[in-house]
């Protein structure tokens, strides 16, 4: 008898492309519709990843090279994965995840200069079979998401992470790595215009997820064993 599934929902985009409005949104129409719906987020999403989070998120490890913050980011992936991600997956949950590998990809991969082949090979480690349905992909102007995210600060006392406060041309260069990305996964990715209203956003998002889910349910349930 084949072992029921969950859906694994990531989102990924840049700084203030409103990725936490829209995930809890969608989690709040989900479950409106009778779904089990787990929101997390990376770096972080279990205790040991999130002890990871703040060294990573603090520039701690900044220190000690892009390599190692790559192999730390890894490391919480994995704890993630293995402590939260899968067990709720393989109980029917919706998972919906602030953040997950195609981030590494762009920070640690094509800003941070690290090899490919390394990402790659820390990815299959990290995630072990455990790849994202859906990557909803929301796409702003690094001027425009930089502009949202330093509003957002203001009220704190803690400023910019470690990431927010990087060039304009770094944060431009990022967008460029999730649009290819997306264009090299089309059927995994959704790029998803973050410059437009709060609404409009969660109405697409809501329709993608909508065949998605329709989708799975004409699939033979497998995942994620399948997938290792």
């Amino acid at each position: 008898m084949a072992e029921t599934t969950g859906l694994f929902v990531s989102f990924e985009g840049g700084e203030g492309a409103g990725k936490s409005t829209q995930i809890r949104r969608l989690a709040d129409r989900l479950r409106g519709l009778g779904h089990e719906v787990l929101v997390t987020r990376e770096p972080g999403g279990s205790p040991g990843a999130e002890a990871v989070r703040h060294v990573l998120l603090s520039g701690a490890a900044e220190m000690f090279g892009t390599r190692m913050e790559a192999i730390l980011f890894a490391a919480a992936r994995n704890d993630h994965v293995e402590e939260v991600i899968r067990p709720a997956l393989m109980r029917g949950v919706i998972v919906l995840c602030d953040r997950f590998m195609d981030s590494s990809r762009v920070y640690q991969g094509v800003t941070g200069n690290l090899a490919p082949e390394f990402i790659e090979a820390l990815q299959r480690v990290a995630v072990d079979g455990v790849v994202p349905d859906c990557t909803l992909i929301l796409d702003i102007p690094a001027a425009i998401g930089l502009e949202r995210a330093r509003k957002r600060a203001l009220p704190t006392a803690a400023g910019p992470d470690r990431f927010e406060k990087e060039e304009m041309q770094t944060h431009e260069k990022r967008r460029e790595a999730f649009l290819d990305i997306a264009a090299r996964d089309p059927d995994r990715c959704h790029v998803v215009d973050a410059r437009r209203s709060e609404d409009d956003i969660a109405g697409e998002i809501a329709d993608i997820i909508d065949e998605r889910l329709a989708r799975e349910a004409d699939m033979p349930a497998a995942r994620p064993e399948a997938a290792r």
